[in-house]
């Protein structure tokens, strides 16, 4: 851990000499941990760091957001997500998007996406039931064309 001193004043006004301690992990949500410690490591493959991040916690956010989905139908949706920047050679582009994957993640586990946000990524763009219910087809019946305004 990195130490710095700090000059604070008491109500005396005299200085005292204060340690801080920055990227102090032990305060910080748990979240906020993942990203930092994988910022603070060089490792020469951080898109493969950030793929086990997210398939490590993936179970934990299966539960966290009630997600009815085979584990294995989640980690498999996660790698096509990956697979579609596969072809980036770019290494600004590659950190752009590892940064925003790890801020993807953060505000997963912390909770600031909804369920049908989560539900979007992970059904590999599949049709929603509830969209299909309020489609009216050729052969809806009166009844139905009425409950929806026509």
């Amino acid at each position: 851990q990195i130490q710095h001193n700090i000059q604070t004043t008491d109500n005396t006004g005299t200085a005292k000499g204060k340690a801080s301690a920055i990227n102090n992990f032990d305060n910080m949500p748990i979240a906020l941990q993942l990203a930092q410690k994988a910022r603070a490591t060089i490792n020469p493959n951080p898109v493969s760091r950030l793929y086990r991040s997210v398939v490590k916690e993936l179970p934990r956010v299966l539960s966290i957001y009630d997600i009815d989905l085979p584990l294995s139908e989640a980690r498999s949706s996660i790698r096509a997500q990956f697979e579609k920047y596969g072809n980036v050679k770019d290494e600004r582009v590659v950190d752009m998007l590892v940064e925003k994957g790890y801020m993807d993640l953060e505000e997963t586990l912390l909770q600031h996406k909804q369920r049908s946000h989560l539900l979007r990524n992970l059904s590999l763009n599949t049709e929603m039931l509830g969209s299909i219910r309020k489609r009216l087809t050729a052969d809806s019946t009166i009844d139905e064309q009425f409950a929806r305004g026509y």
